[in-house]
């Protein structure tokens, strides 16, 4: 099974804050943590790592904390995975270093290149900006299409 990782998950969760709250200038990781109750030293070292990839500006000083490099609609899910986890891959034949030793006989290689091509696909027409909730909970109209139309949400 394909999952995300914890803390591309609290990664997410972070950025979609920051964009909720932006009007409201930098946030600080222990707003964030408390918010979604996330350990506060890991978001620390997720928001760091966000930073360092150029998805986050850190802001230091009293009223310090972090905002959004770039508009929430500019920021890929993708990019967030890609900047906590590394390359997505979802067999360990497709690598960064190559082929491996089956790559002569391997029947499934392009099959699964395509999978993994179409996973990041999605990935990268989901922006944290389709994450914010722009309805009540509860109240999300019939076929709401994100990530370009790829995904939809219907009310059961």
């Amino acid at each position: 099974m394909l999952r995300l990782t914890k803390k591309a998950d609290y990664g997410l969760m972070a950025l979609k804050y920051l964009a909720e709250q932006a009007a409201s200038g930098a946030q600080s990781a222990k707003d964030i943590a408390e918010a979604y109750h996330i350990p506060p030293q890991l978001l620390a070292k997720i928001l760091q790592t966000l930073a360092k990839s150029g998805l986050l500006i850190s802001h230091a000083g009293t009223n310090g904390g972090y905002s959004l490099a770039r508009p929430a609609t500019g920021i890929t899910a993708f990019e967030v995975i890609r900047a906590i986890d590394g390359p997505l891959f979802i067999t360990s034949c497709i690598t960064i270093h190559g082929t491996c030793d089956l790559a002569g006989h391997c029947t499934i290689k392009e099959p699964l290149r395509k999978v993994n091509d179409s996973i990041k696909d999605l990935l990268n027409g989901i922006t944290i900006g389709d994450l914010i909730e722009t309805e009540p909970v509860g109240q999300i109209g019939a076929g709401v299409p994100l990530a370009g139309g790829l995904v939809s949400i219907s009310r059961a």
